[in-house]
């Protein structure tokens, strides 16, 4: 059984964005995805987000759930039928929540690795450590909301991260089955997003020079969210061998 839709409070989200050599993006990602390229780089990056009143669309907010959740994410594109689509490809999620690690790719779309987070947060400040309970991911991230967005930023204006970021709104992550991918859209009411400025970032996947040679991945900006009804609607999963790989 699937939940088509489910609704909830997004209380806050913090967006790390890195920019990326599209081609070590590309030696990560799956068939059919391609790193989407802005200005040269590819773009991939860390949420950290607290939901509340997480439930199904039928049900009083009263009797939602709250978490911690944390996803690894890359900026990509995909041919379809009807053109080019542009998503997230999410290699992994992580939350605190025992409910959405039992439920994820069950009962609503992708897997949740259970993880235990660290929060001191203020309407100033910020500083969130996550630890997978598996000891396969972690991530640490310090900062405050900011006034402006980096001077070094490939994105010359907020307006222009911010209409990237939102049509980004589709998200595809691994199932258990080799090849497939469940798919996640989020619908938002109102779409705004203030600058964060980062202070000190730590990932267990944007850390790894193994993946990530030196010089190949620079953090470019962060975004913050605040208190925001969505939706999270499923859809088809994907299957890759649906798909032809375009040529280089």
């Amino acid at each position: 059984m699937r939940i088509p839709i489910i609704r909830g409070l997004i209380e806050r989200r913090v967006l790390v964005n890195y920019r990326v050599d599209p081609t070590v993006l590309a030696a990560m990602l799956p068939a059919p995805f391609r790193p989407q390229v802005v200005r040269g780089y590819g773009i991939a990056g860390i949420c950290l987000i607290r939901l509340k009143q997480i439930r199904p669309k039928f049900l009083p907010g009263i009797l939602g759930i709250a978490s911690e959740n944390a996803a690894h994410r890359i900026a990509v594109e995909w041919d379809a039928e009807d053109g080019t689509q542009c998503g997230v490809f999410i290699p992994r999620r992580d939350t605190s929540s025992r409910l959405n690690a039992w439920a994820g790719g069950r009962i609503f779309p992708g897997i949740h690795y259970r993880a235990r987070f660290e929060v001191l947060e203020s309407d100033s400040s910020m500083h969130v450590v996550m630890q997978s309970v598996d000891r396969a991911a972690h991530l640490r991230v310090v900062g405050r909301p900011a006034s402006r967005m980096p001077d070094d930023s490939i994105f010359p204006s907020l307006d222009e991260v911010s209409r990237f970021f939102e049509a980004g709104s589709l998200g595809y992550s691994p199932r258990a089955v080799s090849g497939h991918y469940d798919r996640l859209e989020l619908v938002t009411r109102q779409w705004n997003v203030e600058p964060f400025a980062v202070e000190h970032v730590e990932s267990s996947l944007f850390d790894d020079r193994d993946r990530f040679p030196s010089g190949s991945i620079a953090l470019d900006n962060a975004l913050l969210m605040r208190n925001v009804e969505h939706q999270w609607r499923q859809g088809q999963p994907l299957c890759a061998g649906d798909y032809q790989v375009a040529p280089a």
